[in-house]
């Protein structure tokens, strides 16, 4: 099977047919199925099937390329490790899309942006604004076109289990959140990291600041950073930036609606004050087609 997602072409090869349903919930999101005999990345799963035997531990392995990507007892862990690669690989070489580490949420049309790598509480902050109402964009990257719109790359959101710091997996409708569909502007970036007993008390920041701070989360920008620039300036040339140390996230949550008042008023005085143009558009142009690694072919 090759899909293709985000202008990158993933091979996966399976020893069971079976293999190929439980990994429909795991591709990449935006993912097609697509013919290609040349893939970007091709993974392989050995599945065994073979049942209990007496002194028998049967093993599942995840390869990319020829390496051994994960080994475990327990099928699911090949799963989550493919979702994590694929992710990753995808975030890192797509020429289609630029990628940025964070949590993203719309409100009232316009991106709430929350850069942060794994354990800075972006997804606790994702969560709270859900339940306040927002729609859900994604809790692990912000997915820029060369406009500068958010597109949508909404998995399951990760919450963390404490004390055995595991995941596990929540739709956005079991917080009663819907999620987004439509590319949208950015209204609002906030740079921010979890201290606890710290109180909410965030500073307005300027334009380049906040593109150092996408920057910094970015998977890509060192392959080409005069591209990885200009698409984030362009992002946040109409948005407020805020920084600052955060404690609760329902403080967050409740100060960004009360001070910046995110509805229909607030967007339509955000226009007037920052001359939107209300025929800016989102990027629909086809991906760009990946580079193509000869090697990692798919009869």
């Amino acid at each position: 099977m090759s899909i293709r997602a985000f202008g990158v072409t993933v091979g996966v090869r399976v020893n069971d047919a079976r293999t190929l349903a439980s990994l429909s919930d795991w591709l990449p999101p935006g993912s097609r199925r697509v013919a290609a005999r040349h893939v970007d990345r091709l993974y392989s799963f050995y599945v065994n099937r073979s049942g209990d035997r007496p002194g028998f531990r049967p093993f599942h392995t995840l390869y990319c390329g020829h390496q051994i990507l994960h080994r475990s007892e327990i099928e699911s862990e090949l799963y989550e490790e493919f979702e994590k690669d694929a992710d990753s690989y995808v975030a890192s070489t797509s020429t289609a899309r630029f990628f940025v580490h964070a949590g993203v949420v719309g409100w009232d049309g316009k991106a709430i942006v929350i850069p942060g790598r794994s354990y800075s509480g972006k997804t606790t902050l994702v969560t709270a604004f859900l339940r306040a109402g927002a729609t859900y964009y994604s809790d692990e990257f912000a997915v820029f076109d060369r406009k500068g719109f958010v597109h949508p790359f909404s998995r399951p959101l990760g919450l963390r289990i404490e004390p055995c710091d595991r995941q596990t997996r929540k739709p956005a409708g079991e917080l009663g959140s819907t999620t987004g569909s439509l590319p949208i502007p950015i209204g609002l970036v906030i740079l921010t990291e979890f201290k606890k007993s710290a109180s909410w008390n965030p500073q307005p920041t300027s334009p380049g600041r906040g593109v150092l701070g996408l920057l910094a989360n970015s998977l890509s920008a060192r392959a080409n950073p005069e591209s990885a620039f200009g698409i984030l300036t362009k992002a946040i040339e109409k948005a407020f930036i805020l920084q600052g140390v955060r404690g609760e996230a329902s403080e967050v949550v409740r100060q960004v609606e009360n001070s910046f008042r995110i509805n229909s008023i607030w967007n339509q005085e955000n226009n007037l004050r920052l001359g939107r143009n209300i025929h800016d558009q989102p990027d629909q142009s086809a991906e760009t087609e990946a580079h193509r690694c000869p090697e990692a072919s798919v009869p």
